[in-house]
């Protein structure tokens, strides 16, 4: 699993996360495709992702010509500037925030950045470079933060060609897809283990897979279908766009996209639709070459992470298979992180946020289920230190209640499969005991642990912090 806490600037990651981000329970498809979530009447530009999702569906073969004028619909601009607000994010290389636009205007903002798009003017400016820390805490992930401008342009052009390659995704495939959503993966698992028997897993890890995809390749997965050569020389541009990281004195240009003619950037709103496009090509020929058949060996695919489900004593050979396939389509697995795990022997793996293996019961009695890995209770205990820390004292209680509840509500409504009680319980009580620590510390009380100050009444009654299920029947219930 990827993507540690972000600390301190929260600078978001402009949709370049690799898992599932439980803050909010945000929607699952929130930088989709096909937006189906927006209200009705369908405006203009539902009407076209429809249309051209339906062509698409229609016929597989087919490659789309003339995209780029709809690229410069206003309509599309206004819709993928109001997206990339949404998603936040901190500023690109030139500093220019969403305040900075308001108060230029923002039609006039829009209106010069269709100029340049309709003149063929327009060209990206580098990267923004900033590290952010990996979920143990002592490997650090490139994020590579575009400027608001060229996020604008990435995610009109995402609403345009979404549609196309959302018509070509593969069942195994739930990264970034409408009304799909990591849980989904989840349970496909599950369901492969409990229903097929295939009770032997390849957990597989790659190897810096959104900077290893060669650009090569990945453009003949667009070619495949998109012929607008606008469309195809922006989206290269993208991806060898320098990087500039910022020092203390000075800024250095880094060209090693460009050189090496690989990677994606992680921040892009184009990175999700990218890497499930070159995922695709594994699985295709995973299927193609009559592995799945061969082996009984089923892919379950969110972004970069992937499980093979197999059948019992074929999960080695599978392993060894999966590892020689990614190597001609340029990838590499790791194999330190890569392991194979046997579900009847009592093992289990993480994939997702939750562990999957066997469990017992109360009675002692074995079974095979799903529950939140300790990984991500750690991770979201870390958070609530985090929004519970001295730095923090200045704040108002409600602002404090406001941060943690967007956690816990998230956090719980993604984490809400399987014996999860137990997790709940811990994570009930140390929010309890870490926010009445900060209001003690806030109001200057002395030798005390709050409780008596801070009752659960004051707590949840008169603060409103968010309730935590303690029995299964409070538990919350997805809709998918």
């Amino acid at each position: 699993m990827t993507d540690g806490l972000v600390v301190p600037m929260k600078l978001g990651n402009a949709s370049g996360g690799k898992e599932p981000w439980y803050k909010g329970n945000a929607r699952s498809g929130e930088n989709l495709v096909i937006d189906k979530s927006l209200p009705t009447p369908i405006d203009k530009v539902q009407r076209l992702q429809r249309a051209l999702h339906v062509k698409a569906k229609a016929e597989p073969s087919y490659r789309f010509y003339t995209l780029w004028d709809k690229v410069c619909w206003m309509d599309v601009l206004r819709k993928a500037y109001r997206r990339c607000q949404v998603n936040g994010g901190s500023h690109g290389i030139d500093h220019e925030t969403f305040e900075d636009i308001k108060n230029q205007g923002l039609e006039e903002w829009l209106g010069k950045l269709q100029g340049e798009l309709k003149d063929k003017t327009y060209s990206p400016k580098p990267l923004r470079r900033v590290w952010i820390p990996k979920s143990n805490g002592k490997d650090l992930r490139p994020l590579s933060i575009a400027c608001i401008r060229d996020r604008v342009v990435h995610q009109a052009i995402l609403m345009i060609i979404g549609p196309i390659f959302e018509a070509d995704l593969l069942p195994e495939q739930y990264g970034f897809r409408a009304k799909i959503d990591a849980k989904m993966a989840v349970r496909r698992v599950y369901y492969h283990i409990t229903q097929h028997c295939r009770t032997e897993v390849v957990d597989a890890d790659l190897k810096d897979y959104f900077n290893r995809i060669p650009h090569g390749s990945l453009m003949k997965c667009l070619v495949r279908r998109i012929a607008d050569k606008q469309i195809l020389q922006t989206i290269k541009s993208a991806l060898t766009v320098p990087v500039a990281e910022e020092g203390q004195r000075h800024v250095t240009i880094r060209t090693e996209a460009k050189d090496t003619h690989r990677g994606i950037a992680q921040g892009s709103p184009l990175s999700p639709l990218l890497s499930n496009c070159y995922f695709r090509r594994f699985l295709m020929a995973w299927k193609k070459f009559g592995y799945e058949r061969k082996y009984n060996a089923y892919a379950v695919n969110y972004a970069d992470d992937f499980v093979i489900c197999c059948q019992p004593n074929t999960a080695a050979k599978v392993q060894e298979t999966m590892e020689n396939l990614m190597g001609r389509i340029g990838l590499e697995v790791n194999k330190d992180k890569t392991h194979i795990a046997n579900i009847a022997k009592g093992e289990s793996f993480d994939f997702l946020g939750y562990t999957v293996g066997t469990f017992y019961g109360k009675d002692g009695i074995p079974y095979r289920g799903t529950r939140p890995s300790k990984k991500a209770l750690k991770k979201v205990l870390l958070k609530i230190k985090e929004e519970t820390s001295r730095r923090w004292l200045p704040s108002t209680e409600e602002m404090r209640v406001t941060e943690m509840n967007s956690i816990l509500r998230g956090w719980c409504g993604y984490f809400n499969q399987g014996p999860v009680l137990k997790s709940y319980e811990i994570l009930r009580k140390y929010t309890e005991k870490r926010f009445r620590r900060w209001l003690v510390k806030k109001h200057k009380f002395r030798g005390t642990t709050g409780c008596r100050q801070y009752p659960d009444e004051y707590l949840y009654g008169k603060l409103g912090l968010y309730k935590i299920a303690t029995v299964m029947a409070d538990v919350p219930r997805a809709k998918t």
